[in-house]
């Protein structure tokens, strides 16, 4: 009973919805990207439609959903994306977002199942993050049913901190098993890491020729050989918010992890991969959809610190230091960084 109690009161934290709100409007946002750009290419009917009503291939009866609508035709598919597309907008406004998300989520769901062709793992995080925000209380502020419900764009409701939790640890579930099929000569020690080089010179992945890259072979073995490690390490990030779980201030193992903040140096690898492969390889959302999931890796309270640092900057005089957050409802916490 001990432990249940223990689990029901961790189940039961609260926190502003800063967080969850920033993620819910950057997925939103990739779901408006990623069904309007084959809108905007004039690809919904090729790639999405079946054989005999236009499209390049025999797709059958589709996913369940297409199924029971009738099978992949024009009128289905088209309804399929304008419910998406409707869902994104939904996520992005902050309007009804749990409805939002979920009608993103059968909409992409019934898409991208319908041809396989023509998708990639990318769907999965995509309808992964759209399930989260299904369960998750994201429109509680930086939405427009804040701005009706309160008067104003932003409130301090508490919401249930899990689904960011759960956000952080589908993170870590990608990089660790992406890291742990990672096996070949190319990228473990022992090997020559080469493995980015070849990756670059792909010409289907390739934004543009990548030729000039061969002097800097010593550098993408390098680059190589980081990411493999950070990939594999990337369950280690868990301690940093197993360490912010405890009482504040912290001693002993959770202070001295709380002190070293893993989350940092994991932005600091994280970023900068995934905008150097967004800028020179065609992977289709996978690098944003990423990124998305680096919003929920800090506080509330920390982002409406940086928030307070940068109109310091912008006005020329020091931040002043943030007012100690108080529990606002029973199961709220209090400790920055949970």
């Amino acid at each position: 009973m001990k432990a249940w109690r223990a689990w029901v009161a961790l189940l039961d934290r609260r926190e502003e919805g800063t967080s969850l709100a920033l993620f819910r409007v950057a997925i939103g946002l990739c779901v408006l990207g990623t069904v309007g750009t084959v809108v905007g290419h004039g690809l919904v009917e090729v790639l999405w439609v079946d054989r005999a009503h236009g499209g390049y291939r025999s797709l059958g009866e589709g996913s369940w959903l297409v199924a029971l609508a009738g099978g992949p035709t024009p009128a289905v598919i088209w309804g399929l994306v304008a419910v998406s597309l409707a869902g994104g907008a939904l996520l992005v406004a902050g309007l009804a977002a749990r409805l939002g998300a979920l009608l993103a989520l059968q909409g992409v769901l019934a898409l991208t199942w319908v041809n396989g062709h023509a998708g990639g793992s990318y769907d999965d995080l995509l309808t992964n993050a759209l399930w989260l925000l299904v369960l998750a209380s994201s429109d509680r502020t930086l939405s427009l049913s804040c701005r009706l419900r309160t008067g104003r764009w932003r409130s301090d409701d508490p919401v249930p901190a899990w689904p960011r939790w759960l956000a952080v640890l589908q993170l870590v579930l990608m990089y660790a098993s992406s890291g742990s099929q990672k096996l070949s000569s190319t990228w473990v020690p022992g090997g020559d890491f080469s493995a980015l080089y070849y990756i670059l010179q792909q010409p289907t992945w390739q934004r543009f020729d990548m030729r000039w890259v061969a002097p800097l072979f010593p550098l993408t073995q390098a680059a190589t050989a980081l990411t493999w490690a950070w990939e594999i390490s990337s369950p280690l990030l868990l301690l940093a918010f197993w360490a912010r779980l405890g009482p504040s201030p912290a001693t002993g193992l959770r202070g001295w992890l709380r002190r070293l903040d893993l989350r940092r140096p994991f932005a600091l690898v994280g970023v900068p991969m995934h905008l150097g492969t967004l800028l020179v390889m065609n992977v289709g959302p996978f690098s944003a959809l990423s990124l998305c999931f680096y919003l929920c890796l800090w506080h509330p309270d920390e982002w409406h610190a940086a928030a307070r640092r940068l109109r310091a900057l912008r006005r020329g005089r020091p931040a002043t230091p943030p007012a100690p957050a108080t529990a606002s409802r029973p199961g709220s916490t209090a400790r920055p960084g949970a």
